[in-house]
């Protein structure tokens, strides 16, 4: 757990990571959606950790922001997650995302194996391009790896791969003879983050943009069930019973317990609102605690798998989706 003890002790490292994630999210604003804070403070912090040299007292406070704030945002950004979203899509269409988290899931578990891509990269790039973008990385990622740079790698791809899609779908799919449903099926049950998808669907009309949403919120709302499924794949081999099967950090747990009590309790807008802001902030402080333990050349040999990757898991959701879309 964070303690005030801890933070007095690492200040160094984390005043410098903090001071980064600052700046990335208040200069995003007056950047292209694109360029999101989370992969603003990611190049910023790399940038600065391989072109200045940082004393070594800064180091120990740096890899404690990058661990434990990571696990600590998505305690916020659980709060956006509601899994009413799931029932207002109907039988048919959540039947559509729930097969496609499930087959996405298992297509990159075992297919990041057998072209052995490296470290848990192709397992985080997967899982975000299933489920949500950086926050579903952020929430994995403390339980299947310690390498700072398979993070980074995977909140990267991610997030190329989201700005490109939310680009070249809409161009695509205005040339079909689809429906508006149809279309914010494709953007909903593709598109990496929820910025991602209302930028292309809103892009068509507003009947696709509220269409894609409601499809991309349900994929979000999977998110806690994806995590506890992927941790079972991944550590299945290290489970001998029922009891080391629930054996997850406490973190995924409070994620857990965080998401039903926000189903259930019918919070107010602005209180959801500062919960968002604050795992945002927090995430972005994190991730440019990452950034500055990356070098560019680990990156450089590693980045290009996982964008291949990437570009591989994405296509194959597309053409799952349609198939889905197509036979149900």
């Amino acid at each position: 757990m964070i303690s005030t003890e801890n933070i007095l002790k690492e200040y160094k490292g984390v005043l410098l990571a903090t001071t980064i994630g600052l700046i990335a999210y208040f200069s995003s604003s007056f950047l292209p959606a694109s360029l999101n804070s989370i992969l603003l403070a990611l190049i910023i912090g790399m940038v600065v950790g391989n072109f200045i040299k940082i004393p070594d007292n800064y180091q120990s406070g740096i890899g404690f922001t990058s661990s434990k704030l990571l696990e600590f945002s998505i305690l916020f950004l659980a709060f956006s997650i509601n899994y009413t979203h799931i029932a207002n899509l109907g039988a048919k269409s959540f039947s559509v995302i729930a097969i496609m988290v499930v087959v996405m899931l298992l297509i990159t578990y075992y297919l990041a194996i057998k072209v052995k891509c490296p470290g848990s990269t192709g397992w985080l790039v997967g899982f975000g391009t299933t489920i949500c973008g950086s926050s579903a990385i952020a929430a994995l990622s403390p339980s299947i790896t310690k390498n700072k740079d398979d993070i980074a790698i995977s909140m990267a791809v991610v997030n190329l791969f989201g700005s490109i899609g939310m680009i070249i779908l809409p161009i695509i799919l205005q040339n079909f003879n689809l429906n508006t449903t149809q279309i914010g099926l494709m953007i909903g049950g593709t598109l990496h983050s929820v910025g991602n998808v209302a930028g292309s669907g809103y892009s068509i009309s507003n009947e696709v943009g509220e269409a894609a949403i409601t499809f991309k919120l349900a994929r979000v709302a999977l998110l806690s069930p994806a995590l506890i499924f992927f941790n079972y794949l991944v550590n299945k081999n290290n489970v001998k019973n029922i009891k080391d099967f629930f054996n997850l950090p406490w973190y995924l747990w409070s994620f857990i317990g965080i998401t039903i009590l926000s189903s259930l309790i019918d919070f107010p807008s602005s209180f959801l609102e500062i919960m968002e802001t604050l795992g945002k902030v927090i995430l972005t402080i994190a991730m440019a605690a990452i950034g500055l333990k990356v070098s560019f050349k680990k990156l450089y040999v590693s980045g290009k798998s996982g964008i291949v990757f990437g570009l591989v898991i994405f296509m194959l959701q597309i053409l799952l989706v349609t198939g889905l879309m197509l036979i149900l």
